[in-house]
């Protein structure tokens, strides 16, 4: 089955009430990817991995990477795990003018439609238009009007309605997604003691307003493709907060997407929710869950448990030099602030504190610095000499330790990051109405 018909086929069972969802792992770390497409070839379940605007476009965002760069490195690696191609969902998240939004609307939106090309003529097929944001020169003193970001949303949909076209592919066609959450990409910027649940009236006005601007560009076969609507369902975190789900709350809208037929919600920053919760979201049309910097804050955990492993292990023996990842990645991040300055806060202890530990993880930039991946690899050539002791392993990696007796002599250090990521993992395709092994 064709990729993006997997996804019409997960919208039509979930407004049926089958309690059936999807989840799209929203990262460009390798590791996570590769271990996300393992657990899909293990549970012979369909994938979703999406990047962001900020993350790849045509000038390579903060990755370097282009849409097709991406998509190739997603593609080398199924294929690397033998996963089965048509079953690999490529996704772009919040693509508009978001990354140039300091510039005027005409060349914030002209680099918007080139990068829309790019995805699309990259084989991606889920499409998140989000030109919610405002540009250089629309009025700072007044929110901007949803006919104005619709009308631009339509704009960007005409764009990959030619671009694929253009493709001359028999393939699906590109999947919408409409809407933005109230936070920004990638979690709060600060402690928030409640978050707003989107209002009825408020969800209602953009899902009509933005269908009669598809309309009036004659884009009415592009519309019945517009899967879902981006929503805040009332989650959300912060440095060191979670804002669970609250099923009561967010029953009003959860009613309004029952009124149409085809469309879902896409629910954002899903990161950290319980099971339960998250099981909740899949049940109340929530059907497409995203998480991001979850699995890359497991990710860190374990990086940081195997530098403790490392320590026990090795510490005082003359032979190793010991990595000394934490230090390193610390000293990485306070040499260019960039990507966490605008994000932690308080004193200089409690940034010191946020930098290593925060939720929105903002250390999730900094892993492809050239002085922390030679630490990394120091780190793991310094454990794969050893045989790590099974008490150790259980020390420092307490629910991931159910390893067959015959298996405890020989615990890997990849072994170990692989399963944190996948209880991760496991929790969504659980909470969607998969299965997970």
């Amino acid at each position: 089955m064709p990729e993006s018909y997997y996804l019409d086929q997960i919208i039509t069972v979930n407004k049926q009430g089958e309690g059936k969802g999807v989840f799209c792992v929203c990262s460009a770390h390798p590791m996570v990817i590769e271990t996300s497409i393992k657990h899909a070839v293990k549970n012979n379940a369909y994938l979703i991995v999406e990047s962001t605007s900020n993350q790849v476009n045509q000038f390579g965002g903060y990755t370097g990477m282009t849409p097709n760069d991406f998509a190739a490195q997603v593609k080398a690696l199924a294929e690397k795990c033998d996963f089965d191609p048509e079953k690999l969902i490529l996704g772009g998240d919040h693509l508009g003018p978001n990354v140039w939004q300091d510039q005027p609307a005409q060349i914030a939106m002209e680099k918007a439609r080139v990068m829309i090309a790019e995805y699309v003529n990259a084989g991606y097929t889920k499409i998140h238009l989000d030109a919610s944001m405002k540009c250089g020169d629309d009025d700072p003193s007044r929110p901007l009007e949803k006919e104005i970001s619709a009308a631009r949303a339509a704009d960007l949909a005409m764009i990959a309605e030619e671009s694929f076209q253009s493709l001359g592919s028999a393939g699906a066609a590109p999947r919408y997604i409409i809407g933005t959450e109230v936070p920004i990409p990638g979690g709060a910027k600060e402690e928030e003691h409640e978050i707003d649940v989107t209002g009825i009236a408020d969800a209602g006005e953009t899902i009509e307003v933005t269908k009669a601007s598809f309309y009036q560009r004659g884009l009415e076969k592009a519309w019945d493709r517009v899967a879902a609507l981006v929503v805040q369902p009332g989650v959300e975190f912060g440095d060191h907060q979670i804002h669970a789900y609250d099923h009561e709350k967010a029953k009003p809208l959860a009613n309004l997407i029952k009124n149409y037929p085809g469309l879902v919600y896409e629910a954002h920053s899903t990161d950290y929710q319980t099971q339960d919760a998250l099981r909740f979201l899949v049940n109340d049309h929530f059907a497409i869950l995203k998480v991001g910097p979850e699995l890359t804050f497991t990710y860190r955990e374990a990086i940081f448990a195997l530098a403790w492993m490392e320590k026990e292990l090795l510490g005082g023996n003359a032979k190793f030099e010991l990595s000394d990842i934490q230090n390193v990645l610390d000293e990485e991040m306070v040499k260019e602030p960039s990507a966490w300055k605008n994000y932690y806060s308080g004193t200089q202890q409690e940034i010191v504190f946020a930098r290593k530990y925060s939720l929105s993880d903002r250390s999730r930039y900094y892993w492809p610095n050239l002085r922390v991946q030679t630490s990394l690899k120091k780190l793991m050539s310094n454990l794969e000499s050893q045989l790590l002791p099974y008490s150790l392993v259980s020390q420092f990696f307490p629910k991931h330790n159910n390893i067959s007796s015959e298996d405890k002599n020989r615990i890997d250090p990849q072994s170990l990051i692989r399963s944190k990521i996948e209880s991760v993992l496991d929790k969504y395709s659980k909470a969607c109405g998969g299965e997970s092994g």
